[in-house]
């Protein structure tokens, strides 16, 4: 019997272990292609993202997924890889101390890496840049920005096949996520989007990212699975 696998042309999703990337994740499927994702561990404090990343790509059967280990750490620099404490009292203008320096920027260079060592040319992203914290690495211009790197600096650009960086929330609000979440038949459960949960493992409900999938779902009218302890 043929791998319909192998009859599906192949994209490298980014998948955190957050709620979008699993959306993310799950309309690159519905969009026809085998899904190879790739999950960072860059000693973030929220840990257990990873271990929805490995759920996600079970539930989704995705082709295949790839943890690899790139330890921020040692730069430092953000409330999710060094000792600052991570900021409850609601989302501002500015943009937060939760910000990773240049995190999507690196993140996306690995994951086109990635796609050209499998021979794929299509990178899918969760980046979404109205309901969020403001982080520079999320907007459109970043995503067009990069795409052209990606086109000037590998062989499969150069030589005239370039990537398609894909970033199918961008646009979307947390409610308009929350209710393409359901649409897909995926249970909010499965991802992990709190940036300091608590010992017993439930989220924090008042970090940025758990106000904000926390209106999502409240505006879409949609039950949010996760635990939470506020």
């Amino acid at each position: 019997m043929t791998d319909p696998a192998q009859t599906q042309p192949l994209a490298v999703v980014l998948l955190s272990g957050g709620l979008d990337s699993m959306v993310t994740a799950a309309l690159a499927q519905e969009a026809g292609f085998a899904v190879h994702a790739l999950s960072v561990d860059y000693g973030q404090r929220h840990k257990l993202e990873l271990q929805s990343a490995a759920r996600i790509a079970e539930k989704l059967g995705l082709a295949r997924h790839t943890p690899i280990a790139l330890d921020l750490r040692a730069f430092g620099g953000s409330a999710l890889t060094d000792s600052i404490d991570v900021p409850k009292g609601g989302v501002g203008d500015d943009i937060p101390v939760t910000y990773v320096p240049a995190r999507n920027l690196v993140f996306l260079a690995l994951t086109t890496a990635c796609a050209e060592a499998a021979g794929a040319r299509d990178v899918f992203i969760g980046v979404n840049a109205l309901d969020y914290s403001g982080y520079p690495d999320c907007r459109p211009e970043f995503i067009a920005s990069f795409a052209e790197t990606a086109r000037l600096g590998t062989k499969a650009g150069v030589e005239g096949a370039p990537f398609t960086i894909h970033a199918p929330l961008q646009h979307m609000t947390k409610g308009d996520i929350a209710r393409e979440c359901a649409r897909l038949g995926l249970d909010p459960a499965w991802s992990w989007s709190c940036y300091d949960p608590t010992p017993e493992g439930l989220a924090c409900g008042l970090c940025d990212s758990c106000r904000l999938r926390k209106k999502g779902f409240a505006e879409a009218g949609i039950v949010d699975s996760t635990r939470y302890n506020a």
